[in-house]
């Protein structure tokens, strides 16, 4: 029964991957897709190899998500734990996506660990949950908006004297090395996040050592799934990022992603922090919209995204804290 619950917990925690990828897709390509810079299959692809590639990059993050936010819990109990915190990310995952909605793949894990966590009764790291999530959760988006702000300014500045035509043919192909960065910094973000769950799963079940270095097996298997999700495509949230908040030009395209990949690579190898890419990417291009005028960023829907950001890690945790009730009621 104890190898029958890791397996299962382990087979969850690389669905939620999948989830994430067909979830967060939109934020690697979205620009360069409404900017036709890119279509829409040869930018899934490309963005499926670089998540599958940046899984390799580091493992900073997959430790913080480990051992930094929950003390990691024991025996069945620990195992309920982890699988109900899955299930409230997961639920959290699916229902956004119906409604196209960029809310956070990872706040909705961690959400759904403390949840589960504290429906346990085991111990949560508040301070690891201030300083790794909550504090990043607040200033992500503050320097994504700000940053893309400058840095389509600089870009305005840098080309005020091109052609238009063959500045924005330039910038399409600038797009594709931008969007294949951003595809690369979530690969290495995201990816961590579930590679440090399944590591957490294989320490109730006794199978490795806290502390002990990420199995091979199991980046490959984290990278895979992320790398497949993403290819299959998120194409309701595609439209939300691409198209609704505001209509975006090649040189905005690659102004927003260059910005969102900076501020990804920034967090994962200086500070280890698991930050959103969908906060990020949404930020950077609400930044870059704004250089146009104020009212050309469509507040209202970017009102509701923002509402959304908020809401995630609660409602995950209330989904994941009644998963565990029934799985416990269930098996306990």
């Amino acid at each position: 029964m104890d190898t029958f619950a890791l397996v299962v917990t382990i087979a969850v925690a690389l669905f939620f991957t999948y989830t994430n990828g067909f979830h967060d897709s939109a934020n690697a390509i979205a620009t360069s897709v409404s900017t036709r810079a890119l279509t829409p299959r040869a930018a899934l692809a490309m963005a499926a190899v670089m998540n599958l590639a940046g899984a390799f990059l580091g493992s900073g993050v997959a430790k913080t998500v480990s051992e930094g936010l929950i003390a990691t819990p024991t025996g069945d109990q620990g195992m309920m734990i982890l699988f109900a915190g899955l299930i409230g990310a997961i639920t959290w995952n699916m229902v956004t996506w119906y409604y196209g909605l960029p809310s956070s793949s990872s706040h909705a894990l961690f959400g759904g660990l403390v949840g589960a966590a504290l429906a346990g009764a085991s111990t949560v790291h508040w301070d690891g949950v201030l300083e790794k999530v909550v504090i990043p959760m607040i200033l992500s988006p503050i320097v994504g908006l700000v940053l893309g702000y400058f840095v389509m300014v600089i870009i305005l500045w840098l080309f005020r004297g091109a052609n238009p035509h063959k500045a924005k043919r330039g910038f399409r192909i600038a797009q594709t090395v931008s969007a294949a960065g951003m595809a690369l910094g979530h690969g290495l973000q995201d990816a961590q996040k579930t590679m440090g769950v399944v590591v957490m799963a294989l320490v109730i079940g006794g199978v490795e050592d806290e502390g002990d270095a990420i199995p091979v097996w199991v980046k490959i298997s984290c990278a895979a799934m992320l790398s497949l999700g993403t290819y299959a495509g998120g194409w309701r949230i595609m439209r939300t990022l691409g198209r609704r908040i505001i209509e975006l030009d090649p040189p905005q395209g690659f102004a927003a992603e260059t910005t969102a990949a900076g501020v990804m690579y920034t967090a994962s190898f200086m500070f280890q922090a698991p930050i959103s890419t969908t906060h990020v990417i949404t930020s950077a291009i609400m930044g870059v919209g704004a250089t146009k005028r104020v009212s050309a960023v469509r507040w209202g829907v970017a009102k509701n995204i923002i509402l959304g950001w908020f809401i995630t890690m609660p409602a995950a945790a209330g989904v994941a804290a009644l998963s565990y009730w029934i799985v416990n009621l269930a098996f306990g």
